[in-house]
């Protein structure tokens, strides 16, 4: 899977000159991460998705394409079973096809410093649900293979939880996608690929809501 990068419609003129100025030059960046457990220096980063979201050149918000990759363990990583039975996350599964965290962190992080330079951001913010936990395990990994040139910033994350108790009176993603009248298939809950595609899709729908009020 590909971003959708620099030569998409979503990203040329006019569109391009609102995404960057619609959040301060930031660029929204949906991410989500599925771990071997709670903290973020012990446990294992399992897999990662990102989620690109485009404007249209009505000012339409809309979900784009998405980059993901299954994580290998580093070495001496924590797992707990607990979270392994949460997500369904196979470790050692052969079709999972895992990379090691510093490919993965290539795989996912290059399209997305080549779409802020692309929309004249000056960095990626990442939009999650309750996002200090994936900031901080994305930050983790960063750090433990001395990854350079992190596109997202380091502390400012837009939060749907927040904004689904805002605009729909719900903070769990389930209850938040469906009050905004998504689609929400719960089998499929727990990958990082459909948690953040589902995430993106209800960033959007707030986001154009909004600006209807507006």
């Amino acid at each position: 899977m590909r971003a959708s990068i620099p030569d998409t419609p979503a990203l040329m003129t006019s569109a391009r000159y609102h995404i960057a100025s619609r959040f301060r030059g930031f660029l929204p960046v949906v991410v989500d991460i599925e771990t071997g457990g709670f903290n973020p220096k012990t446990d294992a980063l399992l897999e990662i998705a990102v989620v690109f979201v485009e404007m249209d050149e009505a000012g339409c918000w809309r979900r784009g394409e998405t980059v993901a990759t299954h994580v290998k363990a580093f070495p001496g990583a924590n797992i707990e079973p607990s979270s392994l039975e949460f997500t369904g996350i196979i470790p050692d599964h052969p079709l999972r096809f895992a990379v090691p965290e510093r490919e993965a962190l290539k795989k996912v992080l290059t399209p997305v410093r080549q779409a802020v330079k692309a929309a004249g951001c000056t960095r990626a913010v990442m939009v999650g649900h309750n996002p200090a936990f994936d900031l901080a395990f994305l930050q983790a990994a960063v750090e433990r293979v001395s990854f350079k040139r992190n596109p997202f910033h380091q502390f400012t994350a837009f939060d749907t939880a927040t904004l689904g108790g805002l605009a729909y009176g719900q903070t769990v993603l389930a209850r938040a996608v469906e009050a905004a009248g998504l689609e929400w298939d719960q089998r499929d809950a727990h990958s990082a690929i459909y948690d953040a595609e589902r995430t993106a899709e209800l960033f959007c729908t707030i986001v154009n809501r909004w600006g209807a009020i507006g």
